[in-house]
């Protein structure tokens, strides 16, 4: 979507946003983000500006009713970006709003330049990243969806009528189908067809994670885009998971495993990470591969303890695992990058301020468990917390079994603590401590396994 103009230099742009009046704050901290958005996109911000609104949605700083209905950011402010673009030989503004086609219309004549919204220019990311053939479904089913309402707005070349070179025959005389239909619904096929196909991937992966999950204790990796979950997962499993200062740098789901002590294994996932106003075709594509994250036996919150907008990052996160349906009880608080803050608590040793909103971030965290995935601070600690965590609802049974059937061992070592075992010739007996979930599973090997609870 962002032009460049060769391999080495990218082609300047002028990002623009809306925003309310009550926080004053909230204009830089926004056009911030949607900075690193487009230079995660392959862009280069020449020039930044925003106006001020008297309405604000709900959490965030975005402004939901426009200064102006044309131009949403009225036309003295366009007229002003016009200028920005012309002096930076900028040929694309960008957006920190959600525009209608007739918005982008009216903005592209005033300024001379390509316009793009914020919901346009996450979907282009993700376009760029998406690398697996189920990433590309999911990401083009996005863009289909948020296409789809616009196709009158965003085409009004289309609304020629559709017609055949020969003379028409009888019936045929009318008005005939307008090119607009005919592409909704070409459209309206696509996105069917890729629900199909993408039904059948997820089928598929979901008789995986249940079929891993009756196996072994699960942990998912959640945050912020960029907030240094593949990083932690590298640190942790030796994945060698790709890792860059980008946002949106994985999209795939990816686990590995994770041994917390000597004969103690779990699965561990990392997956797409959050962003605020994520576009919602966005969640709804990804949904299936968030939920099997989400359906993890416990959750890592991964937090930026060095960003300066951490608390908000959080809020952010934690509105999208409340939509999704996720237990707040299942979530452990991960501090990541604390190598970054200064002796003071400054992120990078730097102002006063960000000290301030890391102590902000730890008062509002009490609970959070501060590590660093780069330098390998507090990994230790985490795996104790998980390691407690795993065994919180376990229950400590006494498991007879014949020595012929390994399945009864390899079950009980992957989701259980073996305290004590013997070999005797009655067959296989142990001491062991395992979720109380898995009791039934266990059970359900063979008949002749003899289950006695020791937990009294």
């Amino acid at each position: 979507m962002l032009e460049t103009r060769s391999s080495t230099e990218t082609q300047p742009v002028v990002i623009v946003g809306l925003y309310g009046s009550r926080d004053p704050d909230s204009p830089d901290r926004c056009l911030d983000e949607l900075e690193s958005l487009v230079e995660a996109a392959g862009g280069r911000v020449a020039h930044r500006a925003f106006q001020r609104a008297p309405f604000v949605c709900e959490g965030t700083g975005r402004a939901d009713r426009p200064a102006s209905p044309g131009t949403f950011i009225g036309r003295g402010k366009a007229e002003t970006v016009a200028e920005l673009a012309r002096a930076s030989a900028a040929r694309q503004v960008i957006v920190d709003n959600e525009l209608s086609p007739a918005q982008i219309r009216e903005l592209e004549k005033v300024t001379g330049c390509q316009v793009i919204d914020r919901s346009e220019l996450i979907l282009d990311i993700f376009a760029s990243r998406a690398q697996t053939r189920e990433a590309k479904l999911q990401v083009e089913l996005a863009q289909l969806e948020y296409t789809a309402p616009r196709l009158r707005g965003m085409w009004t070349h289309l609304e020629r009528q559709a017609a055949s070179g020969r003379s028409p025959g009888i019936g045929t005389r009318g008005p005939g189908e307008k090119q607009i239909e005919i592409d909704r619904r070409i459209v309206s096929k696509r996105i069917a067809r890729l629900r199909e196909q993408l039904e059948r991937i997820h089928g598929r992966k979901q008789r995986e994670v249940s079929g891993r999950s009756e196996r072994q204790f699960c942990v998912g990796l959640v945050g912020y885009t960029n907030a240094g979950k593949s990083t932690l997962m590298n640190a942790l499993t030796s994945a060698g998971t790709y890792v860059e200062d980008q946002l949106f740098a994985t999209l795939d789901t990816k686990t590995r495993r994770w041994e917390l002590s000597p004969g103690t294994d779990v699965a561990l996932s990392d997956t797409v990470g959050f962003v605020s106003d994520l576009p919602p075709q966005l969640v709804a594509s990804f949904r299936s591969t968030l939920e099997e994250t989400l359906s993890a036996d416990l959750l890592l919150h991964v937090i930026d303890a060095s960003h300066p907008q951490a608390l908000e990052q959080v809020e952010a996160v934690e509105d999208v695992l409340s939509e999704l349906g996720c237990d707040p009880s299942r979530i452990v608080r991960v501090l990541n990058k604390i190598d970054r803050l200064g002796a003071d608590g400054d992120a990078d040793g730097g102002a006063a301020s960000a000290g301030d909103g890391i102590a902000i971030l730890r008062s509002n965290v009490p609970d959070g468990v501060p590590v660093s995935a780069m330098s390998g601070e507090g990994l230790p600690a985490l795996k104790q917390v998980v390691s407690d965590r795993r065994r919180g609802n376990w229950i400590a049974v006494r498991v007879r079994a014949p020595l012929s059937d390994g399945r009864v061992q390899a079950f009980a070592r992957a989701v259980g603590q073996i305290d004590d075992e013997r070999w005797e010739e009655s067959g296989w007996r142990a001491d062991i401590r395992l979720a109380r979930a898995h009791l039934s599973k266990l059970r359900a090997l063979g008949p002749d396994v003899v289950i006695e609870d020791r937990s009294h």
